[in-house]
């Protein structure tokens, strides 16, 4: 098991996370099994989608704004941040990948995604390689 370290500067912001993950399995020297990334927080999640064009991490930012704002009338959590909590739930709080052949199983345009919806913030990702 591996914990990275991630310094966020956004309250909303993706971190391409994924050579982190690659690194991991790399050392791990996995041939074949599942690598599992999880964010030990409630206000921040973990996703995989498209790293080829920026302007899907906006667009996805954008939605989750526009869906979630942070302002809004009726939330009762009294720390003001029931909004990152929200998108957090959404996002999930980890994922899992197939390793084959030494090699994480994602598609040709995807990345996997620190998600941070309370920043800027000092966070931590635990990365698990399991064989199969």
């Amino acid at each position: 098991m591996r914990t990275i370290s991630i310094e966020t500067h956004h309250r909303n912001e993706f971190l391409d996370i994924t050579e982190d993950v690659v690194k991991t399995v790399n050392q791990s020297n996995l041939q074949n099994g599942i690598v599992v990334v999880y964010v030990p927080h409630t206000t921040a999640g973990v996703t995989i989608n498209e790293n080829a064009d920026p302007s899907v991490v906006h667009d996805i930012l954008l939605t989750l704004e526009e869906l979630v704002p942070y302002k809004r009338a009726g939330y009762q959590h009294s720390e003001g941040n029931s909004d990152s909590h929200v998108k957090a739930s959404l996002i999930g709080s980890s994922v899992m990948v197939p390793v084959e052949a030494g090699r994480l199983s994602l598609g040709t345009w995807q990345g996997i995604y620190f998600a941070e919806f309370d920043g800027p913030r000092q966070r931590r990702c635990i990365i698990q390689v399991l064989p199969a």
